[in-house]
């Protein structure tokens, strides 16, 4: 399992890393890993707003659907096009194919979430 150690992570196995005063999110490699092939992707609009842990857009494979929620609350600045005529570009980099940007509400809330060796622990603790 991949991990990027300037990421944090959510229980609902979504990364965000802060690029400036804005906010990257993707799947983990985790999460892609346990979907296999992603044959589609649902993304919000750009000028949405979503609190922490409301979801704001589904991924689905080609063995089950599951919704995406926001690790932080924040306003939706850009959505990755490049995943809706190529989802499996998360199974191939789930860091690279980043599913939002969004501006924060609380950059605070970046630091409650686990960081990398806390997300590796959860992991193995969920496969157990």
């Amino acid at each position: 399992m991949k991990t990027d150690p300037n990421a944090r992570y959510a229980k609902s196995h979504e990364w965000v890393r802060m690029e400036g005063d804005e906010a990257v999110v993707g799947i983990s490699d985790h999460a892609q890993s346990q979907l296999s092939d992603l044959v589609y992707v649902e993304l919000p609009s750009v000028g949405k707003t979503f609190k922490q842990g409301e979801t704001f857009g589904v991924v689905e494979s080609v063995k089950a659907a599951s919704d995406v929620y926001m690790p932080m609350g924040g306003t939706i600045t850009a959505v990755n096009e490049a995943l809706q005529d190529e989802p499996g570009l998360i199974n191939q980099d789930a860091f690279a194919a980043w599913l939002i940007k969004f501006k924060p509400s609380d950059p605070a809330q970046f630091e409650l979430l686990m960081d990398m060796a806390a997300y590796d622990t959860f992991v193995a603790s969920e496969a157990h």
